[in-house]
C-alpha cells in the first residue's frame, strides 16, 4: 500500500487507510503510530508546536491480524532510518506477542509502554486496576466510537448476523468509552453504541494519558540526538 501524504484536517483515517502528516518545520524524529491514533497524535503536535515531528501510519485494520504489524514497523523504520535523527513507534503489543518488541529491540528504536492503546491513554496502573476489579468491560477509544460501524458492526459481521451479538458480547457487562477529548456528540454515539451491543455503558474521561509524556520524550529525544 502506498502511504499518502495528508493534511492534519485528515487525521481521522479510515481503517484502511494508510498516511503521513509532515511537521511544519525539518522534521528530526519520525513517530510510527498506528492509524487509529492519528488523529490524536496530529492534534497533540499541532498543540504543543512540535514543529520537527513528522508522523506516519499504518492502516488501522491490521489489528484484525496483528501477525502483519511486525514487519510492518519493520518496513516503516527501514524506509525512513536515514532521514531522521531518531524513530519512534506509537504501537501497544496489539496481539503481537512480543513480536513486535522483538523487530523494535533489533531495529534499535523505542515505542510507546503498554500492551495497546486502551492501557496507555487510561494509565498503565490505573487500567490494570479498572480491568482487575471487573475483568468483563469491553472498551472504546474515541477513534473506536467515530468508527464504530465499520470496526464493530460490520468487521464482526453483525451487519450481516446480528444474531452473533451475544456470541461476541455475552461475557462483557458493560461498555467503557475512556475518551480523548471531551465531545458531547461522541459521548451520545459511545452511548448509542453500548445499547446496540446489549451493554452497560461507563464514560471515563482520561485525555491522552501516557501518550502524552511518550509524544514529549520522543520530541526531547530527538534533540539530543546528534544527525545522522
Amino acid at each position: 500500500m502506498t502511504t499518502q501524504m495528508a493534511t492534519p484536517e485528515q487525521a481521522d483515517l479510515s481503517v484502511d487507510a494508510e498516511a503521513a502528516f509532515a511537521s511544519a518545520g525539518p522534521a528530526r524524529a519520525l513517530i510510527i503510530a498506528c492509524g487509529a491514533l492519528a488523529r490524536e497524535i496530529v492534534d497533540f503536535r499541532a498543540a504543543n508546536g512540535f514543529e520537527h515531528l513528522d508522523i506516519t501510519c499504518l492502516p488501522a485494520k491490521l489489528h484484525n491480524r496483528p501477525h502483519l504489524i511486525p514487519e510492518a514497523v519493520r518496513a516503516k523504520i527501514r524506509a525512513n532510518r536515514d532521514r531522521y535523527r531518531a524513530i519512534f513507534v506509537a504501537y501497544g503489543d496489539c496481539g503481537t506477542g512480543g513480536l513486535l518488541d522483538a523487530v523494535i529491540e533489533e531495529e534499535g528504536v523505542e515505542r510507546i509502554d503498554g500492551p495497546h492503546c486502551y492501557a496507555f491513554y487510561t494509565g498503565q496502573e490505573t487500567f490494570a486496576a479498572i480491568t482487575d476489579d471487573d475483568p468483563t468491560q469491553f472498551f472504546l477509544t474515541d477513534y473506536m466510537v467515530r468508527h464504530f460501524d465499520r470496526l464493530i458492526i460490520e468487521g464482526l459481521g453483525l451487519d450481516r448476523w446480528p444474531e452473533l451479538r451475544d456470541d461476541y458480547f455475552g461475557n462483557y457487562t458493560n461498555c467503557v468509552y475512556i475518551s480523548q477529548v471531551r465531545d458531547a456528540g461522541l459521548e451520545a454515539k459511545a452511548r448509542a453504541a453500548a445499547d446496540r451491543l446489549g451493554l452497560g455503558y461507563v464514560h471515563r474521561h482520561v485525555g491522552y494519558g501516557e501518550l502524552a509524556g511518550f509524544m514529549e520524550a520522543a520530541v526531547a529525544a530527538s534533540e539530543d540526538t546528534e544527525a545522522p
